[in-house]
Formats: C-alpha cells, structure tokens, sequence
C-alpha cells in the first residue's frame, strides 16, 4: 500500500512493487546524514531549531522506521534502519546535542523524538544499552532545569517510559539503575545489550551478517567532526554525576512544575509505577530507590515553606483540596499562606492516594516514611512546642490531614503515632504514650484555643474506620465492665439510680429551695429480655434531667426534641456505615456478662473520657464554643455501636460502682450545682431566653450579667435532648428494647 509509505519511499518504490529496504536504509542515513551537515554548513546559532529542516528530518526517520517494521515479514526482527539507529548510537547523539541546546530549541526536538520512537516503535528497544543509555541521559537533563520550557516534552516523555514499564515490569529496575547498570557492564566488560536482550543485535559499529551493506557516507568523517565542536567537553559527564538523578526523580521534579497540566500527568505516571501489581518491582522501588524518601522530603518542604502561624479557622475552612484539584478555590476569602497551604495539602492527599493504590509492599514502606519522616520528625517538635502558636497551627493542620486521610496503611500509622500501640487498661497514675498525654492535657489547656482545637482533632480522629482508635480512647477502660457495681441488685426505681441523698450537690436546703425530680419516671425502669433497660425509659431520663426552670426550648419554634431525633437519624447514617466496618472488629451484641470468679479492679474511665467529664462538669463556667466543642466529642462518642459505649454513656440506671461516674452522674451534678445558682440570678427566666434569642440570631448580641452561665445552660438542654434522640435511634421501634408499656402521660 503506497499510501502509506513516507514521502521518499513511495517515490522509490513506484508501481513497481519491488522491496524498498535498501532504498529505506539509503534514505534514513540520507535523513542523518543531512542533520550532521546542518553542523557543517550553519553560521547563524541564533536560529531557532524548529526553523531548520530538523524537524523535518527526524520526522522522516520516525516515519521510516514505522515504515520498515510494518513491512518486516517476521515480527519482532529488527530491520536494517532500526540495526542502523543502534549500531551507530544515533539516540545517544541527539541527547548530547539536545544537552547542547544547539540550535535553540533542540533539546525539545529530542524529547519529542525520542517519547515517538518508543511509542511508535514496537520492537522492545529500553533493553538496547544504546536505547538505554541515551534515554537514562535524557531523564538526567531534563530534571535539571526546574521549570524549564521543556517541561510538556518531558512529562510526554515520561509517559511513554510508564507506560512501557506497565507492559513489562522488569523493565523497571533497568530503568531506575541508569548509571550504575552501564558503569557494572563497562568494568566487567559484559555485551552492551541489556539482558532482556533476546535478539544478537549489538552496538557494534560493523553490520550484521544478512544485514545490507552499509552505504559509504562522503562527509560522515566531517560531520562527526561538525557534531563534536557543538557537543559539551564531556559527551559523558551525565553518566559520571554523583547526584542520583532517574525516572523517580524526573517525575517528582516534574510534579513541582507551576503547570498544573504537566504536574498533573506527572502525579498520574508516579502513580502508576507505584500501582503496578509486580512483587519484584515494588521490591525493587522499596529497596533500591529513593521513591518513598523523595515524596516525604517534598512533603516536609512543603510544610517547611508555610507560614509559622495559621489561623486554625482559615485551616478549617480550606476544604476540598485535593491532588488533582490541589490550588485553593479562588472564591474562598484570601489569608497570608493560603496557596503554601493548598500546596500543602493537595501534596499530603496525593500521598495518602498513593499510598491507597499502590503495591501493599510500597504502600507500607511509603506510609512508614510518611510516619517516621514527617509525623515523627517534622510535626511532633510542633505539637509538643511550648508556643501556643505553633500547637495551634500544628493541631489544626493535623486535623485537616486526619480529614483528608483515607489510606489503610496511612491511618494505622496515624493512630499509632497520636495514640501508642498499648491495648491494656489505662491507671490514674500511669505515663500514657507521650504525643497523647500532651494531647488529652491541651484538651484541658488554659488557652481555650488549644483546647477547642484539639477537641476537634479528636471528634476527627474518631469518625476514622479504625477500631484501635475507639479502643485506645475508651473501651479497652470499659472491657469487663467494672464500672457495674459488683452484686448490687438492678434498681427498683429512678430515685435509686440517682441516690440524691448521697449526692453532696444535693442537699436539704436545695431541695427546698424548689427543685424537685418531678420529671422523674413514675414507673419503675421496663427491662427488656436481656436485662437492658429500655429505651424509651433512658430518652426519658435525659429529657426529664434538666428542670421547667432552666428550659426555655418551648418557646421557641425548631427547638424541641423532635427537631434532634430528625437531625439524630441523620447522624444515624453514620452509625449504619460504621456498623459494616465494626462488624470485622468482633463487638459483642450484649454486654459481657459480669465474673463473679473475675477478682475485682478499681475502674478508672480513663484520660480521655475523664478529661471531658471534667470538662463537662465545668460547662457553666466554660465559653459557649468550647462547650460545643465538648458535647460535640461526647455525642460522637454516644453513637458507636457497642453495649458497653451504650450502658456507661447512655444508660442512667446502672448501678455504679463506688467511686465511679458515669456521663449521665456528671450531669446530675451540673443540674444540682446549676438549681443553687439559678436562686442568685435575678429575673432568671427572661435572661435566659434573651441568651437564647441571641444564640439564635433573634435578639440583638448584647452583653448581660452572667452569660457564661445562661449560655452554659442552653447547651446543657440541647445537650440532653441531643443524647435522647442519640439513645432513641441507636435502637429503632422493631428493637427489642422499644417493646414496653406505653409511657405516662407527659413523657415520651
């Protein structure tokens, strides 16, 4: 089909139809021979090369040696032009002039000859010493020149060296050695073909027995000489660098690139060989090659180049970065650090992304280095500060990393480095793992700052799918229950639970100055089958907790508990998606039953649940947003699925065991401290509901005497109508626990 023959071979061959491979072969040294001349004849070095006929040339050859494997009748032979390229190193030449850069622009003219020679071509070439050579050369050149304008040419480049390396994945340890594989091979003295080399084909410079004899070329002698004055000094002064420079470094280079197209395709090529399902080449990427510490040294560059100070809240409201999108959305308000911040961030979302997609052996080497390179070395320093600065800006950017964070591998590191690895129970006087001790004590630091910043890391940290996270902070404290008092018997009535009388806050004069527990149940607890007290009696307890004095949620629209039990089976879908994940992590149904044969231990909740109970505690001499910082945390920790998180936090009627507090006894006290107080606040009612309207944008913000506590307030009720919608659809009405009298008039 003469159609397809370049230009100068269909005039050869004609009508004729006769074989055309000695023309081919005439023609592609033509081809050569006229840019060796173009160093001959040329005077003017200003002169771009797209301008010449190089282009041109270099097209031909492609199109020839396209041509001439189409037309070879055995397939995977080399035919006489593509014996030519190899024997005479004709790759290894253009690379040295594309070093040159002579004319102006040439070293485009390589790149893009060379990313359609390995494409186009289909014999296995990368296995060639002199393919592989040049091209090893050329990723050293173009990784040179950060930002270069031949930036486009390289990621093309790369792409088609990926691509090739996807095909054949031994290809990626040839490919990643350069040097060091032509160094080994020249003082050995071994062939010069790489070992996948199945063909005798050499880079020797004589043809190959039935090979066409090589035309004599008048001028060759010259033309080298011509090439020669324009090469650098040094023709191998790219393989003698002591700088390791490969296919990795080439890509991470370009991944920097201020072009966010040639970035991006760049992201996608690294992606791409870290993904390939070969265990010999993840090996090799993880042990000889600095894959993984390359992309941690950028990512600590990045966070080396941000500001020191970042406001937690300009942090916060940074969403929707990612690798492929990692420049900050332009209608976002503007902030000192905002696009280091971006990059920051786009840069830590393509390592968790790498790190879910690739090879498991790259993936747990990569979020190792991850760990001990940047959490450990980098980041820790900055939580443990005594700046609040710096643990305000560190912990705010923990937390947005810990909300991009989606990676196995990644997460397990993560929690491990917040949280130690220690499964046992926690004791008061223990020396818990050091990063958590300084976290659990920022959540009670003076600065409210730091503690409401740190309270959100952890609301974070638990909306992630890892059991030992839940673990670590409260169940392993839970495990055997000895929170239950040990042989009491279930109590009879709710003025049994509660032991008012016991209770300090609780005192005669309190209880005459008005307060009485008239919200009480008037039935004894419903149990259900499994001796669990039923749901509607626990929704019961927290809506009836805070007194008709201290509620001002009815006289407001959109406020009552059925608002929260819709907003609760919102949050309930979570609690479904976690259920599919809890499922692998063996919780039980029921609580365990408690031992009897078991020797009795002194329970301590442990330093995360007693930090907020204390915190808690002090929720009406604390601001209003760290209040909602706090009941936040405890809600989220309501929801999980798991008896015992149900029986300690939710239940009001177990019998504790002395000494002990559970959430709902904390918030016994808050109400007998809060019933004192109300009798030295005048016109206690109206301000309440002032504070209320406030809150709610329907009065104007003013200042009033006692703020903090009528704010204090106002969270407490949501509070308890938010743990009652919480316990009400943690088990819906087909539960077994639902099934009970209906409840007294007034109650729900």
């Amino acid at each position: 089909d003469s159609s397809r023959l370049p230009t100068f071979a269909s005039q050869s061959v004609g009508l004729t139809g006769r074989e055309p491979s000695i023309d081919l072969l005439q023609a592609f040294v033509e081809h050569w021979k006229g840019i060796t001349h173009y160093y001959i004849e040329s005077t003017d070095e200003s002169t771009p090369a797209k301008k010449t006929d190089i282009p041109w040339r270099l097209k031909q050859m492609l199109d020839i040696l396209v041509y001439e494997e189409q037309q070879q009748a055995a397939a995977g032979e080399a035919g006489p032009c593509l014996e030519y390229l190899l024997q005479h190193k004709i790759l290894e030449t253009l690379c040295t002039l594309g070093k040159a850069e002579y004319p102006p622009g040439m070293r485009q003219q390589v790149f893009q000859f060379f990313s359609k020679v390995l494409a186009q071509v289909q014999h296995p070439l990368l296995h060639y010493l002199s393919v592989h050579r040049p091209v090893q050369k050329l990723l050293r050149l173009g990784g040179t020149a950060s930002g270069s304008v031949t930036e486009k040419e390289e990621v093309q480049f790369t792409t088609v060296l990926c691509s090739k390396i996807q095909q054949d994945p031994e290809l990626l340890a040839y490919i990643l050695e350069g040097k060091k594989i032509v160094g080994r091979k020249k003082a050995c003295g071994e062939p010069t073909a790489l070992p996948k080399d199945t063909t005798s084909h050499g880079d020797k410079d004589c043809s190959h027995d039935g090979a066409p004899a090589r035309p004599q070329l008048d001028g060759e002698s010259c033309g080298a000489q011509a090439l020669n004055s324009h090469m650098p000094a040094e023709t191998e002064e790219l393989d003698g660098g002591t700088t390791e420079s490969n296919l990795i470094t080439s890509l991470l280079g370009l991944c920097q690139s201020k072009k966010s197209r040639v970035a991006l395709k760049a992201q996608e090529n690294l992606l791409l060989l870290v993904s390939m399902a070969s265990p010999a080449a993840a090996t090799y990427l993880v042990q000889s090659s600095a894959c993984c510490p390359a992309i941690v040294r950028h990512l600590c560059q990045l966070y080396h180049s941000m500001p020191v100070f970042l406001d937690p809240a300009d942090i916060a409201a940074l969403e929707g970065i990612s690798w492929r999108l990692p420049s900050a959305p332009s209608d976002e308000a503007s902030f000192p650090g905002k696009e280091a911040l971006a990059a920051f961030l786009g840069w830590f979302d393509y390592c968790d992304h790498l790190i879910t997609e690739a090879h498991m052996v790259v993936a747990d080497a990569l979020a190792k280095a991850v760990a001990e390179n940047f959490f450990v070395e980098t980041l820790q320093p900055q939580l443990l500060h005594v700046s609040e600065q710096s643990l305000l800006t560190s912990t705010a950017l923990l937390t947005a990393m810990l909300r991009q964070l989606r990676s196995p591998a990644l997460l397990r590191e993560a929690v491990a480095f917040l949280l130690g690895t220690d499964r046992q129970p926690e004791a008061p006087g223990d020396n818990p793992h050091t990063l958590y001790a300084h976290l659990i004590g920022h959540c009670d630091h003076l600065s409210d700052e730091i503690s409401i910043t740190t309270l959100r890391l952890f609301e974070e940290l638990l909306q992630k799918p890892h059991e030992g996270i839940i673990h670590s902070l409260v169940l392993r404290n839970l495990e055997g229950r000895p929170y239950v008092a040990w042989g009491s018997p279930e109590p009879e009535s709710y003025e049994d639970t509660l032991d008012l009388e016991e209770d300090p806050y609780f005192t005669d004069s309190f209880l005459d100055s008005g307060f009485q527990p008239r919200a009480k149940p008037r039935l004894a607890p419903a149990t259900s089958y499994d001796g669990k007290t039923a749901v509607t009696e626990i929704v019961n307890s927290f809506l009836c907790l805070v007194p008709e004095e201290a509620k001002t949620s009815a006289f407001l629209e959109e406020t009552g508990y059925d608002t929260y039990v819709h907003d609760a089976y919102g949050l309930n879908s979570w609690v479904i998606s976690s259920g599919s994940r809890v499922a692998s992590w063996g919780w039980p149904l029921t609580p365990t039953p408690l031992d009897p044969h078991e020797p009795e231990r002194p329970f301590f909740e442990g330093h995360f649940l007693r930090v907020l109970f204390d915190r808690m505690s002090r929720i009406l001499d604390q601001p209003y947003s760290l209040n909602l910082q706090v009941t936040s945390v405890l809600s989220r920790l309501a929801l999980f699925p798991h008896p015992h998180i149900h029986e300690y936090l939710l239940d009001p009627y177990i019998s504790l065991a002395p000494g002990c507090r559970s959430l709902f006894s904390v918030l016994v006290r808050v109400i007998g401290d809060l019933m004192q107080r109300i009798q030295r606040v005048p016109q206690f009612p109206g301000k309440l509901l002032l504070v209320r309207k406030q809150l709610t944008g329907q009065a104007p913000g003013e200042q009033l005497d006692h703020q903090t506590l009528l704010q204090g307030v106002v969270v407490l009720e949501e509070f308890c109508k938010e743990l009652a919608a919480i316990a009400f659809v943690k088990f819906p009405p087909h539960d077994p626990r639902q099934n009970v009298s209906p409840a007294p008039e007034g109650q729900v």
